[in-house]
């Protein structure tokens, strides 16, 4: 799906931490000069906003919050609501984040989520998060509140779910910013 090179080489295998990070100096240029033709390269950008989320995602996953924010921000949709969730999330301002994914509403990859996250161990509560019929991103928050320390006993439960988190929104704005 994703046949961007420079996309590629924006990504790696490292998952991100529950808190805010430190910055990962070595993307900072690369992520500086991203454009939404640029990153999408040699796709052309259908949907300009959707490309610019992704570019929210990218500098989040970095752990550039502050340049994630600016972005998020400014983007009048789901999606950037979504992202701006996630980023608060990480700072950590949990109610801030629960606000925004109240904006969100029921998004549509958080069907997919919940069946993912139920591949995971649930431990530290987790299991009761995964009880609920549909996915529930304020209690997903409140997991996280709940096991922000690494010796947590849901710590890792939660970077898992918040990668394929990261992971699934991701593709799903990188989908509307190129299909017509």
């Amino acid at each position: 799906m994703f046949d961007s090179p420079v996309l590629q080489s924006l990504l790696d295998d490292q998952f991100m931490p529950l808190g805010p990070g430190e910055p990962r100096e070595e993307f900072r240029e690369n992520l500086a000069s991203l454009t939404t033709a640029s990153l999408l390269a040699p796709t052309p950008v259908v949907r300009p906003a959707f490309a610019e989320a992704c570019i929210s995602g990218l500098w989040l996953r970095h752990n550039f919050l502050d340049e994630s924010h600016r972005i998020s921000q400014d983007l009048p949709s789901v999606e950037g609501s979504c992202w701006h969730a996630i980023m608060h999330r990480r700072e950590p301002d949990y109610g801030n984040s629960k606000y925004w994914f109240r904006r969100v509403g029921r998004h549509r990859i958080f069907a997919e989520l919940k069946e993912r996250a139920g591949s995971f161990a649930a431990t530290g509560g987790a299991a009761a998060l995964l009880a609920k019929p549909q996915w529930d991103a304020e209690a997903f928050v409140d997991l996280c509140e709940a096991n922000a320390a690494p010796d947590a006993p849901a710590h890792e439960f939660c970077r898992q779910v918040q990668q394929v988190e990261w992971e699934l929104l991701f593709a799903h704005c990188w989908r509307e910013a190129i299909e017509e």
